[in-house]
């Protein structure tokens, strides 16, 4: 059952794509999920991949597709970005997950971790709500 859900998400192709594919597929995962996204340059972009707006509120994210665990350093390249974009958010998605100093300096920070666990949700909530879009149409 576990395995399926796995498949089904997507997370194992996500696993495997090299870093700015991963931002684009954010760019799209995020896009249905009602944001308006935009990817920043591939280089010079300050720490932020993808600047969010939705509801008149700006929010930047990093994304790091590792196979281990996420360290503080993304968390700090976030929270110094915010003032640089002069945004209301930060986030850090990841495909992995976090370790405990990252965990304790998001939240002195106020930064959003998105871990692995809540990707995959997400990605399974579009891909339900995109196949009953897709039969609405047929």
């Amino acid at each position: 059952m576990r395995e399926r859900k796995l498949r089904k998400s997507g997370i194992l192709e996500v696993d495997k794509m090299p870093g700015r594919k991963f931002e684009e597929y954010l760019h799209a995962l995020l896009k249905a999920r009602g944001y308006h996204v935009q990817l920043t340059p591939a280089s010079g972009d300050y720490g932020a991949d993808l600047i969010l707006s939705t509801n008149g509120k700006k929010i930047i994210v990093q994304a790091k597709r590792y196979k281990k665990n996420v360290g503080v350093k993304a968390v700090q390249e976030i929270a110094a970005a915010k003032s640089h974009y002069n945004a209301d958010e930060c986030w850090v998605i990841t495909n992995s997950f976090f370790t405990d100093q990252a965990k304790k300096l998001a939240g002195s920070n106020q930064v959003k971790l998105v871990d692995r666990k809540q990707l995959i949700n997400w990605m399974l909530q579009v891909n339900e709500s995109d196949k009953e879009h897709i039969k609405m149409m047929g």
